[in-house]
């Protein structure tokens, strides 16, 4: 018989640590951990990587990636961020953080970071709901959505629009670059590391501001299947989030 010739198609990324997950079944963290690490690897920038985030499901972060981290207070990521990049420039530094700690309470953080021009990079996972704190309206909770603090749905008229980030983040003067992509599939999945992969390197080339949004699922507080979930994502959340590139100052043009 002869020998079967093996070749390995998927590994753990070396700054990925090597643990079991503590995240609910179908949420997209682990995917968004994942692009994070697997571009790390790509860079070669492990050694130089400085990670900021705060409170939310975000900050386990700090459990699975395997580089230098700071802990910040509920919002103030790029404040903090914008504190280390300043102090060692050398450094490549991002934020990694969710709806309810990036555009509520640290809303005015990442505005100032942006309209700055600040030098880091910002991941942002949006699932629409306030994840670690028991599902009650974020943000960008979709119209109609019920949570725990809206438990008829969403409102316009007492709630106001879900906020749209990266569109707010693309008009400020100091982005250099802004996307958004999702985690529902290998496809989206695939341009979604294009996007971040573009942000890192604005950074490591001294561009500017890089905001990648990332549209992912909760479905334990959505109260969904993993699949169901996904489908949400799909047929609810990208029509109102469309993906995309926002603001590449590489290039003209709007969104594509």
């Amino acid at each position: 018989m002869s020998e079967m010739n093996e070749k390995l198609v998927f590994d753990r990324p070396d700054s990925i640590i090597d643990r079991a997950t503590h995240y609910c079944p179908g949420c997209h963290h682990g995917i968004a951990h994942r692009l994070v690490g697997e571009l790390i690897d790509e860079l070669g920038i492990q050694d130089k990587t400085l990670a900021v985030a705060s409170i939310g499901c975000s900050v386990f972060l700090y459990n699975y990636i395997d580089v230098d981290a700071v802990e910040a207070p509920h919002g103030r990521a790029p404040a903090v961020a914008t504190g280390v990049k300043r102090s060692r420039p050398d450094n490549f530094v991002f934020t990694y953080q969710g709806d309810g700690d990036l555009a509520s309470i640290g809303m005015a953080e990442i505005m100032h970071a942006a309209n700055r021009g600040e030098k880091i990079c910002v991941i942002f996972v949006n699932n629409t709901v306030y994840g670690m704190t028991g599902g009650q309206m974020a943000p960008t909770t979709l119209i109609g959505q019920r949570t725990t603090t809206t438990p008829a749905g969403r409102c316009v008229t007492h709630e106001g629009a879900p906020i749209r980030m990266t569109e707010i983040i693309a008009s400020l003067g100091g982005t250099a670059f802004a996307a958004r992509g999702s985690l529902d599939s290998v496809k989206n999945i695939r341009k979604a590391k294009k996007y971040m992969k573009k942000a890192f390197e604005f950074q490591l080339n001294n561009t500017g501001f890089g905001f990648v949004e990332l549209l992912a699922g909760c479905p334990t507080n959505w109260k969904m299947t993993p699949l169901q979930a996904n489908e949400r994502l799909q047929n609810e959340m990208i029509p109102y989030f469309p993906l995309g590139v926002y603001k590449d100052v590489s290039e003209e043009g709007g969104v594509c």
